[in-house]
């Protein structure tokens, strides 16, 4: 059995209780090494979470798609021979004796993987799909049964399964980016796959767009951009300041970077990265943030701590940090405790915006 002990998450945070794997990597691991599979020496990996797919196929020639900043930097942490690591999903090519894709959450951007999949791979690759059982939608199989292929699945093992297809199907042709028109914007949004919300505005960015300060602003931090909606707003109302979008997702950077293009004449500056961690970054004046409260299936409120005091670090004197959150989640607190101040600026049934000031 492949040993996945050593491997961890990243960022490194003191006694995390989380582990770098689950009980679907190991499965992979298993099964990678039985006569059917032994033989496949180049492999294609597909959202490696930490690095355990990566662990798993060590020994073969491995080619690692991730859209996670944070997966790239932990697979580069635990396996750092790790070579072609892959971010823009339209650099997937060649042929490959077999394909590994843990699956996404997001069922738009399992589709776009697919699609994907079709353009390039030779008829009869085989895939193998894995996952936890309690995260299998029957999407998921409606999704591979469409554009790759009839499944089937393995035994299910410690609550996970993996399920197995070869390419049959045709070419397929991409939907994505989307293109989505809202009464908030003058332009239409391009949105890829990949992105939270990406079909629609969703309410919690509709009521902070309503609380976007307009003042004299230098620098301002789009932290956490999505699609940049956040950051062009912040721009209307602040037009001589430099936005600074910021997301850990490749495919949220390309759809702001698109997005902001083609709304304004002047340059941006774009930073795939986790929260805003690098030292070297620019120091603002203005942060504007909606954490996300998960990680892939992960829920917890890691990734806002992490932006929070990034943001206090990066932060001018005087420097404001605005911030939105579902009511029960009690960021107040947590601002207040690396602040030392927190105030609610609006508030409605289900969302607080809150305010501190370094």
């Amino acid at each position: 059995m492949t040993d996945f002990s050593k491997l961890k998450r990243y960022p490194i945070i003191k006694n995390d209780p989380l582990k770098a794997w689950d009980a679907s990597d190991e499965l992979v691991g298993e099964y990678l090494k039985t006569p059917k599979y032994c033989e496949c020496k180049k492999l294609l990996l597909i959202n490696d979470s930490f690095g355990a797919l990566c662990k798993a196929s060590e020994s073969r020639e491995i080619y690692c798609y991730s859209d996670s900043y944070v997966s790239k930097m932990a697979i580069e942490q635990n396996i750092p021979s790790t070579r072609n690591l892959l971010n823009d999903l339209n650099d997937l090519k060649g042929d490959y004796d077999l394909v590994i894709i843990k699956l996404p959450k997001n069922l738009s951007f399992l589709e776009d993987i697919l699609i994907q999949l079709t353009r390039f791979l030779p008829k009869s690759t085989p895939l193998i799909f894995s996952g936890m059982i309690k995260h299998m939608a029957n999407g998921h199989f409606d999704l591979i049964n469409k554009y790759i292929g009839e499944t089937s699945t393995s035994l299910a093992k410690k609550k996970a399964r993996l399920i197995f297809a070869n390419l049959e199907k045709e070419e397929a042709q991409s939907i994505y980016p989307l293109s989505i028109s809202i009464p908030q914007w003058n332009k239409d949004l391009q949105n890829e796959s990949n992105l939270f919300s990406r079909e629609k505005l969703d309410i919690g960015t509709r009521f902070f767009l309503e609380n976007i300060p307009r003042g004299g602003f230098k620098n301002i931090l789009d932290l956490g951009c999505a699609n940049g909606l956040i950051g062009l707003k912040a721009k209307q109302l602040n037009p001589s300041a430099t936005i600074h979008f910021v997301d850990e997702s490749y495919m949220a950077i390309k759809s702001a970077r698109a997005n902001y293009q083609n709304s304004f004449d002047d340059s941006a500056i774009y930073n795939w990265t986790n929260c805003y961690e690098d030292e070297d970054f620019s120091e603002v004046d203005l942060v504007l943030c909606n954490p996300p409260f998960h990680q892939g299936n992960t829920i917890g409120d890691f990734i806002a701590w992490q932006m929070f005091k990034n943001s206090f670090q990066k932060l001018q004197r005087g420097g404001k940090l605005i911030v939105i959150g579902n009511s029960h989640l009690r960021y107040n607190l947590k601002l207040k405790k690396i602040f030392g101040n927190c105030k609610i600026i609006n508030q409605n049934k289900k969302f607080h915006i809150l305010e501190s000031t370094r």
